[in-house]
């Protein structure tokens, strides 16, 4: 079981805009070959933060003006929140606050032995790296800058533990997936 942080982000390093839009993403389309299919087979479990929460809510299951969509994952969720935000009908949330070491054993029972996702955001990602948690960073990257907004990584990681690359692989003329594991210790 790994943890990993699978995510995209901007050539200058940003995951979303200021206001959390992904338009500069989405805008592309489906990736062309890319791995999500096989990625997400591999994920028992998935961590998110509350952005990340209510840009699904807001684009996916309940987008004002069309039609309302289940939610995107059969996985149980654990969504980082200092917040209270609404569920959704029929899904396995479970909304949580503070220290994410103290609910990584738990989640990684739920997983069954498969990987735990950090959805977003890059702060929550961090707190599970700061934890000594984080096995693999996997990050799409595209061919945009943004100049500002919310960074892949909130901090620095030039110090131990460093990141080992692991793989880079092109999808289409779009995008590069970088594949990096924490080395620990």
């Amino acid at each position: 079981m790994k943890t990993q942080y699978y995510t995209a982000s901007t050539l200058d390093g940003f995951i979303a805009t200021e206001e959390h839009s992904l338009d500069w993403l989405l805008q592309f389309g489906e990736a062309p070959g890319g791995s999500y299919d096989r990625f997400i087979a591999e994920v028992g479990a998935i961590a998110m933060g509350s952005h990340t929460y209510e840009w699904l809510l807001r684009h996916q299951v309940r987008p004002e003006g069309r039609e309302p969509q289940p939610w995107p994952y059969a996985q149980p969720a654990w969504v980082f929140s200092t917040r209270e935000l609404p569920g959704v009908d029929g899904a396995d949330i479970r909304f949580a606050c503070g220290d994410v070491a103290r609910l990584h054993a738990e989640m990684a029972r739920a997983a069954g032995g498969k990987n735990l996702w950090i959805v977003g955001g890059g702060e929550l990602a961090a707190q599970f790296h700061d934890a000594g948690l984080l096995d693999e960073i996997i990050v799409t990257v595209a061919p945009v800058t943004l100049g500002r907004g919310a960074p892949l990584f909130p901090r620095a990681l030039t110090t131990p533990p460093a990141l080992r690359l692991e793989s880079v692989q092109a999808y289409g003329d779009v995008f590069a997936e970088l594949r990096y594991a924490v080395k620990r210790g």
